[in-house]
């Protein structure tokens, strides 16, 4: 099987990945922390590309889109831990413990290096992965709020993201594409991300591209993977992913379609 996932609790789980790669636009709809056990994983946002280990800690915040791809390496499949700091939890515990929260920049994923209090904090999670009945919900609780403590050590101004529980608001919609279009998801996730339903999105997209989104993100992805191509001298093979193409062969179709030649001429 190429992906498991085995939750012992609603908030936790263990992933695991035995293909080649799996690459996916991913926008999380709550904050998450993973523990990187084996493989490798390549976060490609906004033009850059980073990489990430086993023995690695990453954060997640909500509403941000990125690439992300796992790997299997030296032999191992790709394996994390993951935590969801859900908006309900995260509530529970600014409203017990009372915080001042200082409005911040907003900060992008965080990568930490086995740090040793995150590094016990999963070697604590690890033994309840073993257990035949789901993981009681106050025990979770508490190995969440442990997470949350953490954290808030480790960044010290992450409160105004975590304490943050509302929904994005309307925002350019020209200035967003322009710097998302890369990312493969349904039209109601740009939609969400830029404040609209997806009626009104695409009322909005119309009247700021004179065209329809679907047409617009595949001619600008083609123009991104060409500037790549010919540029950077980059082969088709490497870009077409960090395009927003799913598959290799349709990228080359749809190239060939658009410019007249083959990727790979």
């Amino acid at each position: 099987m190429a992906h498991e996932a085995h939750y012992i609790h609603p908030d936790l789980k263990i992933s695991g990945f035995t293909e080649h790669f799996h690459k996916s636009d991913v926008l999380f709809e709550e904050h998450l922390l993973v523990w990187l056990i084996s493989g490798e994983t390549k976060i490609i946002q906004g033009g850059k590309t980073h990489l990430f280990g086993a023995g690695d800690t990453v954060f997640f915040p909500r509403h941000e889109l990125v690439t992300v791809i796992n790997y299997p390496k030296d032999g191992l499949p790709h394996q994390s831990v993951v935590m969801h700091l859900t908006s309900q939890r995260l509530e529970a515990y600014y409203a017990k413990n009372k915080v001042e929260v200082v409005p911040v920049t907003k900060p992008g994923f965080r990568r930490f290096d086995k740090h040793p209090l995150l590094q016990s904090c999963l070697a604590s999670l690890v033994p309840y992965f073993d257990l035949r009945d789901p993981l009681p919900d106050a025990l979770a609780a508490i190995k969440i709020e442990e997470a949350i403590t953490i954290l808030r050590t480790l960044i010290p101004d992450i409160d105004h993201l975590l304490a943050d529980f509302g929904q994005p608001g309307k925002i350019n919609l020209a200035d967003f594409m322009e710097q998302h279009y890369m990312y493969n998801l349904p039209m109601s996730k740009f939609g969400y991300l830029t404040g609209r339903s997806l009626t009104t999105f695409k009322r909005d997209f119309k009247r700021a591209f004179q065209t329809t989104p679907q047409k617009w993100l595949t001619e600008k992805r083609l123009d991104l993977a060409h500037y790549l191509i010919r540029e950077k001298k980059r082969r088709p093979s490497e870009v077409y992913l960090e395009a927003g193409f799913e598959n290799l062969s349709h990228f080359g179709f749809a190239f060939k379609k658009q410019f007249g030649y083959a990727p790979t001429e």
